[in-house]
C-alpha cells in the first residue's frame, strides 16, 4: 500500500472541471485531462476515506489494457499520453505547487469526444443483478429456457457459473445512483434520437448498435483469456464508447479495472456461491456488516478495512501485468 496519504480531490485553476466518484475530469477544448483520485463508493456513496494509490493503480491498468487492446484488437481508444511532460502548462503548474497532489501515475491525457449514453456490458459468468434477475424469472418460468435480456438460458445454473455464452447487457448512463438496465432494441431507440441531436445524422443507430455490442464482446474476450491465463476470471465489465466528430467509434474512460469490472481468482472459483474478488468487497462488506443504511453521510472506514481494499487492487495489478 503507498506510504502516502490519499489525494481525495484536485482543483486546477481556471480549468473546467466534472467530478466524478473516483475522477476529476479537465475540459481543454480538444482534449480532456483525467485525473484518477483514490476516492472509493459503494453503494453510489463516496466515502470519507480514500484508498492510498488507488488512483495510481486503476491508471496503470487502464493503460496497461489500452496497449493490449492496441496490439490485439482493431479498435482505437481516447488515450493520447500519461507522460505529465504531453500535459497542458496548467497541469504541470498545478503538480509543481501542489506537489503532495502526486499527479504522476494518476492522469490521462485523452481525445474530447461525444460520450455515447450507453454501458455496454458484457458478462461471462452469472454473478450480481443478473444471479438476482435469473432467480426471479426462473420461479416464474413453466418449462423450458429463462429469458433474460434477449438471451435464452437453460435453468439449471447456479450462483457464479460460466454462462453457455457471452451475454451483452446494455444499460443507460445514470449522472446519480445506478444505471438502468436495457435490451438491445431500446438501445438502438436511444441512439436513434441521441444521435442526431448531438451532430450525427448521419450514422446509423442500429449500425452504431451492433458495433458496439460487437466491439465489447471482441475487447471482453481477449481480455478475458488474457486475464484467465494470469490468475484472475473477469466475471463481467462494463466499456463506453465515443465518437469524434467524424463519426468515428473509439474506446473511453477506464478499462477493464476492478472498478468496471468483476474480477474472481482463478485459483479460489467454486460455483454454487459469491466468489471473492479483486474490489471494494472489504468495504462493502465492512458497511453491511455494520448496517449502515445506504445513504449519506458515509461511515469513517478503518484503517484495517482500508489497508485490504489497497492490497486486492495492488494484487489484480500485479498479477496482470508482471
Amino acid at each position: 500500500m503507498e506510504e502516502h496519504s490519499a489525494l481525495m480531490s484536485t482543483n486546477i485553476p481556471s480549468v473546467p472541471k466534472k467530478t466524478g466518484k473516483a475522477r476529476d475530469i479537465y475540459d481543454f477544448g480538444e482534449e480532456l485531462v483525467i485525473v484518477t483520485t483514490d476516492r472509493i463508493s459503494a453503494f453510489d456513496v463516496i466515502m470519507p476515506d480514500g484508498v492510498p494509490g488507488k488512483g495510481k493503480i486503476l491508471t496503470k491498468m487502464t493503460q496497461f489494457w489500452l496497449d493490449f487492446i492496441t496490439n490485439n484488437l482493431d479498435i482505437p481508444h481516447h488515450l493520447i499520453s500519461t507522460d505529465l511532460v504531453d500535459f497542458p502548462l496548467e497541469v504541470k503548474e498545478y503538480q509543481h505547487s501542489y506537489p503532495n497532489a502526486d499527479l504522476d501515475g494518476r492522469v490521462m491525457l485523452v481525445k474530447k469526444l461525444k460520450v455515447i449514453p450507453i454501458e455496454c456490458v458484457v458478462r461471462g459468468y452469472i454473478s450480481g443483478s443478473l444471479w438476482k434477475e435469473y432467480q426471479r424469472k426462473l420461479k416464474k418460468a413453466q418449462r423450458g429456457m429463462v429469458k433474460i435480456h434477449d438471451n435464452l438460458l437453460p435453468r439449471y445454473l447456479k450462483e457464479s457459473d460460466r454462462l453457455p455464452f457471452l451475454i451483452f447487457t446494455p444499460a443507460t448512463k445514470a449522472e446519480t445512483g445506478h444505471d438502468e438496465n436495457i435490451n438491445f432494441d431500446r438501445m438502438v431507440k436511444i441512439l436513434a434520437k441521441w444521435l442526431p441531436k448531438n451532430g450525427y445524422p448521419f450514422l446509423k443507430p442500429l449500425e452504431i448498435a451492433n458495433k458496439l455490442e460487437q466491439g465489447s464482446y471482441q475487447i471482453y474476450d481477449k481480455a478475458a483469456e488474457y486475464a484467465l491465463s494470469r490468475g484472475i476470471i473477469i466475471a463481467d465489465t462494463k466499456f463506453e464508447f465515443g465518437l469524434d466528430r467524424s463519426g468515428n467509434l473509439y474506446l473511453i474512460d477506464e478499462v477493464l479495472t476492478p472498478d468496471s469490472s468483476r474480477f474472481w481468482p482463478r485459483d479460489k472459483y467454486q460455483p454454487g456461491r459469491s466468489q471473492e474478488s479483486f474490489d471494494k468487497q472489504y468495504v462493502r462488506d465492512y458497511l453491511i456488516s455494520i448496517k449502515w443504511d445506504k445513504k449519506p453521510p458515509a461511515p469513517k472506514l478503518p484503517d484495517e478495512i482500508v489497508r485490504k481494499t489497497a492490497e486486492k487492487y495492488e494484487q489484480a495489478l500485479r498479477l496482470l501485468t508482471q
